[in-house]
């Protein structure tokens, strides 16, 4: 039998149970994959969602394919929402938070964790602040008590307050000496004076100086209110049992005012061309950011405005920047660009370096390639097709996992956004046609009215930006 089917060369003949299958004469890889099949991104029954009598949200997500849970509470505040004058006091509050809580000090809450084989967090980002705890499902019931001790009962010990605000301040310091860190603190700087977002999210030595313990405490204490705070679990558990727990243990917090959100930021920014130079001499390497204000997270164009910049600079190697002034010109190693999305709109920025001499060169090319994507060579069908591709395909690896689609459900609602949009997403991405990418390109690009801001040495940087504008010399 063996011989024979040596003999039949491609067409081998497979014996199967109900009879002969004749194998295709073509090499697999030059076979089209089959279409896709898409389906709703969560299966039904695996969801739960319910509002508390006091306004918390609940958010559940059954997965018994591994014995493991996470369960946390996100809340829809972050450093956004700080007054200036205290930017970093979130970093610094969520990190003291995990030095503590309950009738665990610092040393006894880490080494339950641990024994646990457990993982906890305290985080915050510009929109959200909040607390995670995942390991085994078995001890679902120490994480619920680690939970509600540190979301309840942090103890906000002094020593330790005095620790973080420290080891914050020192990080600071340090990322100074990161020309990449230096000059994007100088871009927001340049495009938002006087806001939150013009500094850095984990705030300055100056500022960082200013929190107190009470300022770290209060920054919690005022976001921690139901209306404004989401409980979530995923993983192994029964989702009735689950929700009871999360009832009794925060259903009877009482309701109360809720500090604001992030303010507005100028619709506009900058009103006209900007030029910085921060003076380092000692750099070779210019640092290059070009910038001028983005949308906000809940833009109803975001995913036009998101395919135009993948041709831009948001695709790596197949984006118009990258092949112009890497691969054509070879001037730089690497190009990007990218829209910040919050709740208010964050920066468009195009980031970039290259040696010093090479700098007005550089600029020339990328302020060539924006003004041209939004007039004279618009987004083709090619490339609106091929970002079309990608962005459906990378929507797909970036919900591999159940935890993945979780934060993104909790994202959805943090931003009140449609429950649906993940179901939707795939065919909202199909349905952006050339003339929406187009209309994206000429209403949220504006190279005439950039922030140009460049790190390096200003002796050498002066004379070749003098054509762009008026020049600003800062000092690091």
């Amino acid at each position: 039998m063996t011989g024979s089917i040596r003999r039949l060369g491609p067409l081998v003949c497979l014996v199967l149970i109900g009879g002969c299958a004749i194998l295709p004469s073509r090499p697999a890889w030059e076979i089209p994959p089959p279409p896709p099949v898409e389906k709703p991104i969560v299966p039904h029954g695996d969801l739960h969602r319910e509002t508390l009598p006091n306004g918390m949200k609940l958010i559940v997500l059954e997965d018994d394919r591994l014995p493991r849970i996470s369960l946390g509470i996100t809340l829809r505040r972050g450093a956004g929402s700080v007054d200036p004058e205290l930017a970093g006091v979130a970093e610094v509050a969520t990190e003291v938070m995990q030095r503590g809580a309950g009738d665990r000090d610092a040393l006894a809450l880490a080494r339950v964790v641990e024994d646990a084989g457990a993982s906890l967090s305290v985080s915050a980002g510009w929109d959200t602040t909040g607390i995670s705890i995942g390991g085994l499902s078995e001890d679902v019931g120490l994480f619920f008590d680690i939970l509600e001790d540190v979301a309840l009962r942090p103890r906000f010990d002094p020593v330790e307050f005095e620790k973080a605000r420290a080891e914050q301040q020192a990080s600071v310091v340090a990322a100074q000496d990161d020309p990449a860190t230096l000059i994007r603190w100088h871009a927001l700087r340049t495009l938002y004076p006087g806001h939150r977002y013009g500094l850095p999210r984990a705030g300055t030595a100056e500022t960082i100086q200013r929190i107190s313990l009470e300022d770290a405490r209060a920054y919690w204490e005022d976001r921690f209110v139901p209306e404004n705070a989401i409980f979530w679990a995923v993983g192994d558990f029964r989702a009735a049992e689950l929700m009871a727990e999360a009832r009794r243990r925060f259903g009877r917090l009482p309701s109360r005012p809720v500090v604001a959100n992030t303010p507005p930021v100028p619709p506009k920014t900058p009103v006209s061309r900007r030029v910085v130079v921060v003076d380092k001499p000692d750099l070779v390497q210019a640092r290059i950011i070009v910038a001028h204000e983005g949308i906000a997270r809940t833009e109803p164009t975001r995913i036009a405005v998101g395919i135009m910049n993948d041709a831009l600079g948001g695709s790596g190697f197949s984006s118009r920047l990258m092949k112009r002034v890497r691969s054509d010109a070879g001037l730089t190693y690497g190009i990007g660009s990218g829209f910040s999305m919050r709740s208010q709109p964050g920066p468009f920025s195009i980031s970039t370096f290259t040696r010093v001499p090479k700098v007005a060169e550089v600029l020339d090319l990328v302020l060539e390639e924006v003004e041209a994507i939004r007039s004279d060579r618009p987004v083709t069908r090619e490339e609106l097709e091929k970002f079309i591709s990608y962005n459906v395909g990378r929507f797909g690896l970036s919900l591999e996992t159940s935890d993945a689609v979780l934060s993104s459900l909790v994202d959805l609602d943090v931003f009140d956004l449609p429950e649906d949009s993940l179901d939707t997403y795939r065919s909202r991405v199909r349905a952006v046609t050339l003339e929406d990418v187009t209309r994206a390109a000429r209403d949220r690009l504006h190279p005439d009215r950039t922030a140009i801001i460049v790190l390096g040495p200003a002796e050498a940087l002066v004379p070749q930006l003098e054509t762009f504008g008026e020049i600003e010399i800062r000092e690091p």
